[in-house]
């Protein structure tokens, strides 16, 4: 069967079955279709190989929460009975396997009266309390303050604010998807400080390795510093960056300064320190660049240097991260250490899928 984006599947779902059906039984319901939240799909990253598990034909509905209470058990089995049994080749019914690596399988077009479809019914602010964030259903109305983004991971925003929206006279839904589709301006300059920290900590290390024949813990964090400048390019180009799996992919598709990319490359090669060094100091070079061509700070002189009486050429990326700080003027953040948001001191999966652990953390770390 040709592979279909999931994006495209779930539009077709919606338009060609669950549309048509949700008009002729609640003529007056108004609501929001929308394929978001986890999923390769969402991020645009899916292929053949996704659909071997949790892919295919899905959406959410989004309805008031009186609607949702009232309707969404109907609604559910109305799509239950009446869902075609596929949609553009592809089976809408699903089962659950009990495999951890492999939750919901298709199976072939129910043969008996019920389809066990994935068209979930929702009001917004109780997915974005369950999906997104503990507080978030009050972000409907009003934006999180500062120290909310603090906890919001930005794989968590990315799947929020990606895939697609195929019909809203709801309103909100739209409306929330752009209040959250970038930092305010104050919470990205303190990122962007927070981001140029962590390289300023780590830039000189690499020679510090090399000079003791150490070339696995050189490559070690020459990988750890190219993957901090890949998500500096993400904050200065305004876009959330997902989780490893993707993260080279989005990269990709950021309008970066054109050396950067094969300096990176480069320095991941690099045969020997000297050459590894170089190339690093490319990279850092056309990200000094572009953060004077944004216009956040007063313009930094981006070429390399020594580091202190060192013979390791860096940038001294602190000169950009205090130059950022300076610029912060938030009292909820002005005064906080250089550590960011919690996807800028923590990676682990299991921990960034815990909010409350993770708010826990973040007030410690924000005094509140």
């Amino acid at each position: 069967m040709p592979f279909v984006s999931g994006i495209e599947l779930a539009r077709a779902l919606h338009e060609e079955a669950v549309r048509p059906l949700l008009e002729s039984a609640y003529p007056q319901l108004r609501y929001a279709a929308a394929r978001i939240g986890a999923g390769s799909e969402v991020l645009g990253f899916d292929t053949a190989r996704s659909a071997d598990h949790d892919w295919g034909p899905r959406l959410q509905l989004f309805l008031t929460p009186e609607d949702a209470r009232r309707h969404g058990r109907a609604i559910t089995e109305l799509l239950a009975e009446r869902l075609p049994r596929r949609i553009r080749g592809w089976s809408t019914h699903y089962r659950r396997t009990g495999d951890p690596l492999n939750p919901v399988s298709h199976l072939e077009p129910a043969h008996g009266p019920v389809v066990d479809h994935r068209v979930t019914v929702h009001d917004l602010p109780g997915w974005l309390t369950t999906h997104l964030d503990p507080r978030a259903a009050r972000w409907t109305d009003t934006a999180p303050t500062p120290t909310d983004w603090l906890a919001l991971p930005q794989q968590r925003l990315a799947e929020f604010t990606g895939g697609a929206v195929f019909h809203d006279d709801l309103g909100l839904l739209t409306a929330t998807r752009a209040r959250l589709a970038h930092y305010p301006d104050q919470v990205r300059r303190y990122l962007l400080a927070s981001q140029w920290q962590r390289i300023a900590q780590e830039e000189a290390f690499v020679g510090r390795c090399a000079e003791v024949d150490d070339d696995l813990g050189a490559a070690v964090v020459t990988a750890r510093l190219v993957r901090d400048l890949m998500r500096l390019a993400f904050l200065m180009h305004r876009c959330y960056a997902p989780y490893s799996k993707w993260l080279g992919s989005a990269f990709a598709r950021l309008d970066t300064d054109p050396a950067l990319a094969p300096a990176l490359r480069a320095a991941l090669a690099a045969p020997d320190h000297a050459s590894r060094e170089r190339h690093l100091c490319e990279a850092y070079e056309s990200a000094a660049r572009t953060h004077n061509s944004l216009g956040l700070t007063e313009p930094l002189d981006p070429t390399r240097r020594s580091y202190h009486s060192r013979p390791y050429q860096v940038l001294h990326a602190d000169r950009f991260a205090q130059a950022l700080r300076r610029t912060v003027t938030d009292p909820e953040l002005r005064d906080l250490p250089l550590i960011g948001a919690v996807d800028q001191w923590a990676d682990n999966t299991d921990l960034l899928g815990r909010p409350d652990i993770v708010h826990a953390a973040v007030d410690t770390l924000t005094g509140r």
